[in-house]
């Protein structure tokens, strides 16, 4: 049985993570790099990836690049199982890739809901349906999407946004109800108000900033790095029975009115 600290070793695991060149999962990539993991980062662009691994602080024979398109299906299978072919078992999927896109719903544009459809659900299928065949092969793995505050709350503005995230956590049920039995644990991450790329225009927009700090119990937006630590749980030993469940990283919003 492993105990203490050791739970939350991740030494000798390779964790790949989705949309990782800045923001949530570029923080996630080096937190699960500071817990012992070998990294993968994953994104549509090589230069970006690039500059990331590059800025990474840790081992540099610990971090990879894995350039490709998280929303085309074929792809993502074939990259998937070339890497693990090549270069070994990817024992944990952060499937974090997303975006956001805000107008009134009634001026909502038709080709944006479906881009969010394929960027927000339509990657954590993708990538999480072509690594879980290798996991389920060896008996073993840990995924985690990224949900969000959105997955259980809704604001103006964003009502597709907020189908694809309480989609994310529905999918984690799914994912978990048919996996658990050959030895995955299957999670999410639902992240509140954090300082990040996607919120850019909401952080520099002083009347929501106030609005939010009245909002959250916490008083204030989160920062990436403290995101890191359910990831290493759920990444890890100690989170073995846990399983299907959407883990709030909110300061408190969520609890309150």
């Amino acid at each position: 049985m492993v105990r203490g600290a050791k739970m939350f070793d991740l030494t000798g695991k390779r964790a790949l993570i989705t949309g990782s060149s800045q923001g949530i999962g570029y923080a996630l990539a080096q937190g699960l790099l500071d817990a012992g993991a070998s990294v993968v980062l994953n994104g549509r662009n090589k230069e970006k990836l690039a500059t990331a691994a590059d800025a990474l602080e840790g081992d540099s024979d610990k971090i990879q690049t894995l350039c490709f398109d998280a929303t085309d299906h074929a792809t993502v299978r074939a990259m998937v199982d070339q890497f693990e072919a090549e270069q070994g078992a990817i024992d944990i999927l952060v499937n974090n890739a997303g975006m956001q896109f805000r107008t009134p719903l009634q001026d909502f544009p038709a080709d944006m809901f479906t881009k969010l459809l394929e960027t927000n659900i339509g990657t954590a299928f993708n990538v999480g349906q072509a690594v879980a065949n290798h996991m389920i092969n060896r008996g073993a793995g840990k995924i985690i999407n990224i949900a969000s505050v959105q997955t259980a709350l809704a604001r103006p503005g964003i009502a597709p946004y907020t189908a694809t995230k309480g989609a994310v956590g529905n999918l984690t049920k799914g994912m978990a109800t048919d996996w658990a039995p050959f030895g995955l644990q299957v999670n999410a991450i639902a992240p509140g108000y954090f300082d990040t790329p996607l919120n850019e225009a909401l952080v520099n927009d002083p009347e929501f900033s106030a609005w939010l700090e009245k909002r959250t119990p916490a008083g204030r937006w989160g920062n990436v790095d403290e995101l890191v630590g359910a990831c290493v749980f759920l990444s890890s030993p100690a989170s073995s029975f846990v399983n299907g469940h959407t883990l709030y990283v909110d300061g408190g919003i969520t609890a309150s009115l």
